[in-house]
């Protein structure tokens, strides 16, 4: 049987007193709610003092020693390498994660390489097959590669998911230079790029003398405009860090002055082409004086000629 609450009905004949009841009911409210109010401040009271008593240590000087303690064992941490071992290891398990869901690099793309051997460059960027994509270090890999020989500006770029792009620029060869050590391939500027095999850059110019790829390129660029001389011009030998020597054909030295040395170009074009003077027996040509124009003769003999007479 399912019980039922029902609500009582007044006794006929009683009396309803509402004045009092309500009286009572307006005095009891007030007097609960002061007790849930007194209640709640001192709970709010006591939650305080128990979180202040939790925060006192009783002995502050112990309290003090383990924070020290603490403190102590992570400078020993970082001290002796373990913080770094463990992110080590971390980044080193992202890589292969990475590596194993597809981004391993199985390729490296070459551009603009000639001279710049490839395993030269694969071996300067210094990634490993099927290494993280992620992980490869393209900034540091450029700065190697700028170390190369060769090589004068690169840009390196991952191309996901598995491939390194490299794109090179390599430096011009302008002469070659005969130093004390060996014979060196020197760019426009005077730079040395490397030690070079001279049969395979023979047709450049060839340099002899301190400083001379330094101050090569006026005079090769002057050289070059005349035709018959720079047919047989076989090195600029550079004099003292002052002036120019060229070394004709059969070993003609032709004396170039400090000054006016581009003038002095001019007149040794019309001796070779209108006098015909690398067909005598000579081996020196000393264009340095103003007045005159020395041929110095294969037996020693030094010739003056005035230089209206030459031309």
């Amino acid at each position: 049987m399912r019980s039922v609450k029902v609500e009582r009905k007044p006794r006929r004949g009683a009396v309803k007193r509402p004045g009092r009841r309500g009286a009572t009911a307006v005095r009891a409210a007030p007097e609960r709610a002061g007790k849930r109010t007194q209640n709640r401040g001192e709970d709010a009271s006591g939650f305080f003092s128990e979180v202040k008593r939790r925060l006192t240590f009783p002995h502050p000087i112990l309290a003090l020693t383990l924070v020290l303690m603490v403190m102590t064992g992570i400078a020993a941490l970082f001290a002796g390498g373990n913080i770094h071992t463990a992110i080590t290891s971390m980044q080193n398990g992202i890589s292969e994660i990475a590596a194993d869901a597809g981004f391993g690099i199985r390729a490296v793309h070459l551009a603009g390489n000639h001279r710049a051997q490839p395993q030269m460059i694969i071996t300067a960027l210094g990634f490993e097959p099927g290494q993280s994509i992620f992980a490869a270090d393209v900034h540091a890999a450029r700065q190697r590669l700028l170390a190369l020989d060769w090589v004068a500006d690169a840009e390196v770029s991952r191309q996901y998911p598995d491939s390194i792009s490299v794109s090179i620029v390599e430096k011009l060869p302008f002469a070659l230079w005969q130093a004390a050590n060996g014979v060196y391939v020197v760019e426009r500027s005077g730079r040395v790029i490397t030690l070079a095999n001279p049969d395979e850059f023979s047709k450049l110019p060839y340099l002899i003398g301190d400083g001379a790829p330094q101050d090569s390129a006026e005079i090769v660029d002057a050289v070059s405009q005349h035709r018959a001389v720079s047919a047989r011009v076989r090195a600029y030998r550079r004099m003292s860090d002052r002036r120019w020597d060229l070394i004709l054909e059969d070993g003609v030295v032709v004396q170039l002055p400090e000054d006016d040395w581009v003038k002095e170009l001019d007149v040794l074009e019309h001796l070779i082409v209108d006098k015909g003077v690398l067909e005598r027996d000579i081996s020196e040509i000393d264009l340095r004086q103003r007045d005159y124009l020395f041929f110095v003769l294969k037996n020693g003999d030094r010739q003056p000629v005035a230089r209206g007479n030459a031309t």
